[in-house]
């Protein structure tokens, strides 16, 4: 029969067996998550990239005919370009330099019926 120093030994070994698997597993998984993070930070400007040259393409042939020259699908180029998102531009001009009338009914007694009565709150 194991002594109790023996006992607390044995607990010990098994839990520093268990730590160490339990960091080498996290230490794995952050890693290969940071590792994925720059994988998809570059398919993101691949993908703008794409955009951008199937953008200005565009002008020059459609994309049908591009999958044709490329054996790409169209519908990979499609949404490529679509994900493309052209530069932004300045603010825009306001229609009207006068402001919108408000309206003079008071918010509670819109869209009410004058022959109902008026439930009380």
């Amino acid at each position: 029969m194991p002594t109790p120093e023996q006992i607390r030994q044995r607990v010990a070994d098994a839990d520093t067996s268990r730590s160490t698997r339990r960091a080498a597993a996290a230490q794995q998984v952050f890693e290969l998550a940071q590792h994925r993070a720059t994988v998809v930070e570059q398919l993101e400007g691949v993908e703008r990239e794409l955009g951008h040259v199937l953008a200005e393409t565009a002008e020059i042939m459609d994309l049908d005919e591009l999958a044709g020259f490329t054996g790409l699908k169209s519908a990979d180029l499609t949404a490529w370009l679509a994900g493309h998102k052209p530069a932004r531009g300045g603010r825009r001009k306001k229609t009207s330099a006068e402001p919108r009338a408000a309206s003079t009914e008071p918010a509670t007694d819109r869209h009410l019926d004058p022959t109902e009565p008026v439930a009380a709150p």
